[in-house]
């Protein structure tokens, strides 16, 4: 399984990207084979400033449905367009091209609080 080391990870198996203050968000490889064959992705927050642990989305699999928790504070900006037609994107390249959001971050110091791809994998035990 991979775990970039250039990604911070959270518990609820969201990995972020920091660029300055622009962040991009998604799930991890484990999440996505955990949940299965992805067949939508609900995103209704573009534009909304959220706090850390609040829910931005849904994912939904072929047998269930999940909560997406976003990693730090700050707003939502772009949702990745091609989802809506490709959502097995999260699950064929879900550090590329299967992102799910990019956002503005309130506080950048945050995103140094979360996982390293070392304790994320000790995480999962992988």
């Amino acid at each position: 399984m991979n775990f970039p080391s250039n990604l911070r990870y959270t518990k609820d198996h969201e990995w972020i990207l920091l660029e300055g203050n622009t962040a991009t968000i998604g799930i991890t490889e484990f999440a996505q084979r955990e949940l299965g064959d992805i067949v939508f992705v609900d995103i209704p927050t573009v534009g909304k400033t959220l706090e850390a642990e609040d829910v931005f989305g849904t994912v939904e699999a072929v047998k269930t449905v999940s909560d997406l928790f976003l990693p730090v504070a700050g707003t939502i900006n772009e949702l990745n367009a091609q989802l809506e037609s490709e959502p097995e994107l999260v699950n064929t390249d879900p550090y590329g091209e299967g992102w799910m959001v990019k956002m503005t971050v309130k506080n950048p110091a945050d995103v140094e609080a979360l996982l390293d791809a070392a304790a994320y994998q000790a995480l999962v035990g992988e």
